[in-house]
């Protein structure tokens, strides 16, 4: 990984004017969700938009150009359109002629799936240089008349330029994990072949956002905490061996949940929550590019990435930077 970006739309909206849609209290919602403010795109933001932002500042820290890339991953739930993928319109913006170009859905976890995507085809030879990009535009699927999930959710993307590394550094392990049974726990129902736009699903609300706030929450954090763990086990490492934990930002609660049952002192992990809240897979790619420009994440420090989110899917990276 030899450059990192982030973005976040230029719109702020604060808790009060949350408060004003949903009827959630701002204080409530601080206090339910450890965010005081998120981002959403303007009216003319797209999720490509956001990801070429990402991907030129991921580029810029790289010392490269987009004519370099031989492959775009793009992570994403919420495209431009069904049909071309985001990827093929970040391609055409950046003008990175000679690389392929392709979506991946994983929901919060796209990033990780993306990265080991693209760690190993660099590994294999498929690929020199290769975009990982996470971009949402969640502001678009929220249903304000369901406060519980309408307050947690931001817009923003992150990238990673990744690059052909040493035996110092680099992505050391990528975990991928996915439990179909719980796919209910957090989904859009729909909008797909199974539930085709309608009249109908519009006026039940149905292109939202549905979560079981609840039973996802102790899944999530039983399974991060059993990944990060099997994570460390695999390595022969402990907690104080890792210099910097950064996790998916879903809310306050169940980030303060997982580092209090892993132990994990404070100052060994990062957290953008109360500015962007939840921006679903651009989460952990805008968190991490902010504790590298932050001084948190210096080179040869050992970094612990983690996530899970709709599928169920979950994953951890671990990397010398």
């Amino acid at each position: 990984m030899i450059g990192t970006g982030g973005y976040v739309p230029a719109r702020i909206v604060t808790n009060e004017e949350l408060a004003g849609l949903t009827g959630v209290a701002p204080a409530a919602i601080y206090r339910r969700t450890g965010i005081r403010e998120r981002r959403w795109a303007a009216p003319d933001e797209a999720t490509s938009d956001l990801a070429c932002c990402a991907a030129k500042a991921a580029l810029d820290a790289a010392g490269t150009q987009a004519a370099s890339l031989d492959a775009i991953i793009l992570s994403t739930t919420s495209p431009d359109t069904p049909m071309p993928s985001a990827a093929c319109h970040v391609q055409r913006m950046l003008g990175a002629k000679r690389a392929f170009a392709f979506d991946l859905a994983a929901s919060c976890s796209g990033f990780l799936y993306a990265l080991s995507v693209g760690d190993l085809m660099i590994r294999l030879g498929q690929a020199g240089r290769v975009l990982v990009v996470a971009a949402e535009v969640k502001s678009r699927y929220l249903n304000f008349k369901d406060g519980n999930t309408a307050i947690l959710f931001g817009d923003g993307a992150g990238a990673a330029i990744l690059a052909a590394g040493d035996e110092r550094h680099g992505v050391l392990s990528v975990g991928l994990h996915a439990d179909g049974s719980r796919a209910d726990l957090i989904s859009i129902p729909a909008g797909g072949s199974r539930l085709p736009a309608s009249e109908k699903t519009v006026a039940e609300g149905l292109h939202a956002i549905h979560m079981k706030g609840p039973s996802l929450f102790r899944v999530a954090v039983r399974r991060l905490e059993t990944a990060v763990t099997e994570t460390l086990k695999e390595h022969g490492l402990a907690v104080r061996d890792v210099h910097c934990f950064i996790f998916h930002q879903a809310n306050g609660r169940l980030l303060d949940k997982v580092v209090e049952r892993l132990g994990i002192p404070a100052e060994r992990t990062f957290s953008m929550i109360e500015r962007y809240g939840n921006t679903s897979s651009s989460s952990l790619p805008v968190t991490l590019d902010a504790a590298v420009r932050a001084g948190k994440v210096k080179p040869g420090d050992l970094v612990l990435l983690g996530t899970i989110g709709g599928g169920l899917t979950w994953a951890t990276a671990l990397i010398r930077w």
